[in-house]
């Protein structure tokens, strides 16, 4: 059962907005998870059901009446029977009405012992309903057969393969980082930058995870790219540096040559080390981007093993850290990290968010049809959901019994009987009906038997 309260208000229907003034009152809404009925629509079927029953009772109790004093004035035979069908529905009702009644007050305001059951057992039922859902429905067998047969990672993947909650999910997201950024205090996350992130990295050695990494560039041969743009780099340095090569060699050149002699040793030796520069170019396996890929492995093995390399990489890593302009970066670094966060949450066009909202359309197709990721997945939420339920049950029933303890004794029964009550009035009509009837029954067995 769900019991909140929400404000009725046309906000959004089309239209001008109605001034605050005029908005009604909140109305309690009751409902059990399927549609709400506000609580003024339901005190209405209640009182409307309740009348019925009772103006039932009153109907028997008049037949009653008028059929006794018929009888004992020398009525027709017949009378008897209907006299008996009103009187047996007049006890069905009041029996009944009794029956419902002691659920939620006591009858007539007597003290009569077990009535009022719900003021005066509130708590005991808050306690049977957080116990009798602790052991049905927070079974741990009970919650993994129900993930298993709900396959939430088929359908969320179905869900977000989508652009459009694809791009919701960025927003929420977007929005969540944007207040997370704002509430923490710059002074606070510098603080742990400097105390914390920085005093681990100075400990740590860089040698190896370098080395290791670096390792790793040259398996793959990624390194080649860069290689390649700084040898075309160096041939268009020298392409564009004839005149610096002609200016050296007429200083280092003796005061006796003469200076078309230095222009033409000027021009060869150009020409050569352009030539050079050409070569190690367009040539894959010139033999000096094989010396460097040589000397690159010789390099990420020293740095992950040999000590005097480690030892040196340390000494730079402390000159480049301890550098003021480093450390006025460092001391800047979270406004920097800050500001961009902050911006690109709130494009929506923007770089983050649109990789952000790429990833879960692609996570979301391959969640539909990758079998195998989706069984890790729903193992995954099977686990986890096992765990909660395992070492948190009692925890989560807990929230149940004090709610309800929580509550006021006769605003709880209040609530219970709006909920309910218009179908507990069907009671009091059927004990009416059915009371009749086997009053009908009973008196004509009675009259076959012995009257005749």
């Amino acid at each position: 059962m769900q019991i909140s309260e929400t404000p009725r208000s046309d906000a959004s229907a089309p239209g001008p907005q109605r001034p605050a003034a005029s908005v009604p009152r909140p109305v309690v809404e009751v409902g059990l998870g399927f549609g709400r009925i506000d609580a003024a629509t339901r005190a209405r079927d209640l009182r409307r059901m309740k009348r019925l029953a009772t103006g039932l009772l009153l109907i028997a109790t008049a037949v009653f009446l008028l059929a006794r004093w018929w009888e004992v004035n020398d009525g027709p035979l017949w009378i008897g029977y209907v006299r008996a069908t009103a009187e047996a529905g007049m006890v069905g009702a009041l029996a009944d009405w009794f029956a419902v009644t002691a659920l939620f007050r006591r009858p007539l305001g007597l003290p009569i012992p077990h009535t009022a059951i719900i003021p005066n057992k509130k708590d005991m039922i808050g306690d049977s309903l957080g116990d009798f859902i602790g052991e049905n429905f927070l079974s741990e067998d009970v919650v993994r057969d129900k993930l298993t047969r709900v396959e939430v990672s088929s359908r969320v993947g179905a869900w977000i393969s989508q652009e459009a909650n694809a791009a919701r999910i960025t927003a929420e997201l977007a929005t969540a980082a944007r207040g997370v950024v704002t509430v923490l205090r710059d002074e606070d996350v510098q603080e742990l930058i400097e105390q914390v992130l920085v005093p681990k990295l100075m400990e740590r050695q860089i040698g190896p995870p370098l080395g290791a990494v670096l390792q790793g560039v040259l398996a793959d041969g990624a390194h080649h790219r860069l290689v390649d743009l700084v040898c075309d780099r160096a041939y268009d340095w020298v392409t564009a540096n004839h005149d610096m090569v002609l200016r050296i060699v007429h200083d280092r050149a003796p005061s006796w040559s003469p200076r078309f002699v230095d222009d033409l040793i000027a021009d060869r030796i150009f020409l050569e080390v352009q030539n050079f520069a050409w070569a190690v170019k367009t040539d894959p396996e010139h033999p000096l981007r094989q010396a460097i890929d040589t000397f690159l492995v010789e390099f990420a093995s020293d740095l992950q093993r040999d000590p005097e390399t480690i030892e040196r990489a340390e000494r730079i890593k402390h000159q480049i850290i301890g550098h003021p302009d480093v450390q006025k970066f460092i001391g800047q670094a979270w406004a920097t990290v800050k500001t961009m966060i902050l911006d690109a949450a709130a494009d929506p066009s923007s770089a983050l968010r649109a990789r952000v909202r790429n990833g879960l359309v692609a996570l979301g197709a391959r969640l539909s049809t990758d079998t195998e990721l989706r069984g890790k997945v729903d193992g995954w939420l099977a686990d986890a959901a096992g765990y909660v339920v395992r070492h948190y049950r009692a925890e989560i029933t807990t929230l149940i019994t004090d709610t309800v303890e929580r509550w006021d004794a006769q605003e709880t029964s209040r609530k219970v009987e709006l909920q309910v009550g218009r179908d507990l009035q069907f009671i009091r009509i059927n004990g009416t009906v059915v009371g009749a009837l086997a009053g009908l029954v009973i008196y004509t067995v009675g009259q076959l038997a012995f009257g005749l």
